[in-house]
């Protein structure tokens, strides 16, 4: 099997000659957290307090966030993250993207999405729902879209940092490991391989393997 990756080591290449642009693109894993909790809990907050949704309406529309969001990140990981455009051009914007994830996979200010990145996706996504399900349930909804990416970001980190040892965690560390070493052309769910099993993109593991799983 040809080698699909640079280093495994924690550390990365430079992309970009500016230093402000280099440094956008480089992010401590915590920053996510940082950003978006106070975001959750506040329109958790508008949604319980200011529009006095009941709690079963919230919990209901919460999940369904969650869920919107597990098929959200297999459609960019799979469509967007692994497209490749031919041109010289694509190819940069590609490797930029996802390109670099794929040649340095331990580098840890990278595993994470950048706020250059997410927060205008975030904004995005937000006006989007509230265009689809209205202006008062879109923040139950969106607390629970954004949970869902808070836990894609951080499980990517940590399959990429941490020992797992629970057989859950496991086998969704496995599933990654294997997108990186086995197959980029498949497991391109991260926190989840809900939709790779369901779309015919999982892994066909040989008999030994299932054994040892």
């Amino acid at each position: 099997m040809p080698k699909n990756f640079v280093s495994n080591k924690d550390e990365t290449v430079r992309m970009f000659k500016n230093d402000f642009l280099e440094a956008l693109s480089r992010v401590h894993p915590s920053v996510p957290l940082i950003i978006y909790v106070p975001v959750v809990v506040y329109v958790l907050y508008l949604a319980a307090v200011e529009y006095s949704l009941s709690f079963l309406t919230i919990l209901g529309l919460f999940v369904f966030g969650v869920f919107i969001w597990t098929i959200t990140e297999y459609v960019l990981h799979r469509f967007i993250f692994h497209f490749k455009p031919k041109s010289q051009l694509g190819e940069k914007l590609h490797f930029i993207f996802h390109g670099v994830h794929h040649d340095y996979p331990s580098d840890s200010r990278r595993l994470v999405m950048p706020p250059s990145v997410s927060i205008p996706l975030a904004v995005l996504f937000f006006f989007l729902f509230k265009y689809l399900i209205g202006s008062i349930y879109v923040y139950p909804f969106f607390a629970g879209f954004l949970v869902g990416y808070l836990f894609y970001d951080i499980t990517h980190y940590a399959i990429h940092h941490f020992n797992m040892h629970s057989k859950f965690w496991l086998e969704i560390k496995n599933h990654h490991m294997r997108h990186h070493y086995l197959d980029p052309n498949k497991g391109f769910g991260v926190s989840t391989p809900l939709w790779d099993i369901i779309i015919g993109t999982n892994f066909r593991l040989k008999k030994e393997e299932q054994k040892a799983n």
